[in-house]
């Protein structure tokens, strides 16, 4: 099965990407944190985010900027420290968020003070995969093991791997968006600390990013 295209091992290739995409990681921490502390639509907008900028590595690759980054200091250096920057200040804002709290059934219910904005889970998702440099690299090294070498229509080929790859993460980040949404809100309903988990899993997803945005500043390459 070749898609028409200079691509080999197609089975092998969609075997690997499913194994990486369900390996649980930072992208699937946030998709989950979101969704357990903001709701479904909160976290399903941050899956798609999160495809929006794969896809956006994808099409990098395509047209060769990615092996730009790869070859130049400078472009890899401007590109890592604005996802670095970026990386943190969504952490940051993840930890810092304040859940407001339902009121009391003796006291008579008040306004509730609104949480800080944590801002739009599509975009936060988005620009912290697109402005990581790490992910162009990932996407460089990986999709042209499948790609015949020196034959024509390399650049669609990337093109069609990466977006196969992408639709296999995205499916997988909705799944995890809709169960961690649905787990948080039934724990929610049945009292305890359901209400409570949300907000802690969104605050451990946002120290994840706070330090994946110090270890990329740091990162040479």
């Amino acid at each position: 099965m070749s898609l028409g295209l200079p691509v080999h091992d197609v089975a092998l290739f969609v075997g690997a990407a499913l194994l990486l995409n369900l390996t649980p990681g930072p992208d699937m921490l946030f998709v989950a944190g979101t969704a357990a502390a903001r709701g479904r639509r909160a976290g399903l907008l941050a899956a798609l985010g999160v495809g929006a900028g794969c896809l956006f590595h994808t099409l990098l690759a395509a047209v060769g900027l990615s092996a730009l980054l790869a070859a130049s200091d400078l472009a890899f250096g401007v590109v890592k420290w604005a996802g670095a920057g970026y990386l943190v200040w969504v952490g940051l804002q993840m930890l810092l968020a304040r859940r407001a709290e339902p009121p009391t059934p003796a006291a008579p219910a008040a306004p509730a003070a609104e949480p800080p904005p944590t801002g739009n889970p599509f975009w936060q998702g988005a620009l912290t995969n697109a402005l990581n440099p790490k992910v162009a690299l990932f996407f460089l090294a990986f999709l042209p093991q499948f790609i015949d070498a020196g034959a024509p229509g390399q650049a669609i080929a990337l093109l069609v791997l990466g977006t196969l790859f992408n639709l296999g993460g995205t499916g997988v980040n909705l799944v995890v968006a809709l169960a961690a949404s649905g787990v948080a809100a039934g724990l929610s309903q049945r009292g305890g600390t359901g209400g409570r988990i949300g907000p802690w899993l969104q605050r451990a997803a946002g120290a994840v990013f706070v330090g994946l945005g110090v270890k990329l500043a740091l990162s040479s390459r």
